[in-house]
């Protein structure tokens, strides 16, 4: 990260947010998705945030992780100032700093499970043997142990989303943000998942943020919130 940077005021919180606002601006119309958003939250814990479709979660996680930019406002994320971030250092912010988890897995279909979560860490330097080892250990800390050389087409759709939950790990990332993790799954996979996830804070020390319709899968975060006109509550 570039040392002009401004370090994270509240050292505390993993994620802080400030007056955050964002639109889409169409031929049609102006929409306000995000206005005036405040949000913290702390080390190594949980939250969820849930609302109506279109409310703009998937679009609050997406700027969090430096996907999308937004118009006003402050975002700092493990000591980085989001709001100052060049386009070249958002590559780095996004290996390093946070770990994505999305309602589609996203697996390379033509490379193993293990290939799928050791890639990351070997494309950002980590030297091979290193790289594979730790994916080794990631998939075996989510029940995968005998899964490994499994390609993604023969996988389960519970299996496939821990392998992605092992992927977003490889690099020891501060903040694991989920975008309905468990949507597409079945209530035994779905659950396996949350337990997962919500272990991580205490596991691995870093904060999981979890976007999510199921109030039965929110309500086991340390936080939960509603996302509506804009603002949380």
């Amino acid at each position: 990260m570039s040392e002009a940077i401004r370090k994270n005021p509240m050292e505390a919180k993993i994620v802080v947010c400030k007056n955050l606002a964002k639109s889409f601006t169409s031929e049609a119309e102006t929409l306000e998705v995000l206005r005036g958003l405040d949000f913290d939250l702390e080390a190594a814990s949980s939250c969820s945030i849930m609302g109506a479709s279109g409310s703009g979660k998937s679009t609050f996680l997406a700027i969090l992780g430096g996907l999308e930019s937004f118009d006003s406002g402050e975002a700092w994320i493990g000591g980085n100032a989001l709001h100052e971030l060049s386009e070249k250092e958002l590559p780095k912010f996004r290996s390093f700093y946070v770990g994505f988890v999305f309602q589609f897995h996203y697996l390379l279909k033509d490379f193993s499970a293990l290939e799928n979560v050791a890639l990351p860490a070997y494309l950002g330097g980590t030297p091979r043997k290193a790289a594979w080892e730790k994916a080794e250990n990631l998939l075996e800390s989510v029940g995968l142990s005998g899964r490994m050389g499994h390609f993604p087409s023969e996988l389960s759709g519970g299996e496939r989303q821990r392998t992605a939950i092992a992927r977003a790990l490889i690099n020891d990332p501060r903040l694991i943000l989920a975008d309905e993790p468990t949507g597409n799954l079945d209530a035994a996979s779905a659950g396996l998942v949350r337990d997962i996830l919500f272990s991580l804070p205490a596991s691995t020390g870093a904060s999981i943020i979890l976007a999510t319709h199921d109030p039965e899968l929110a309500k086991d975060a340390d936080r939960c919130f509603i996302l509506a006109a804009g603002r949380l509550s």
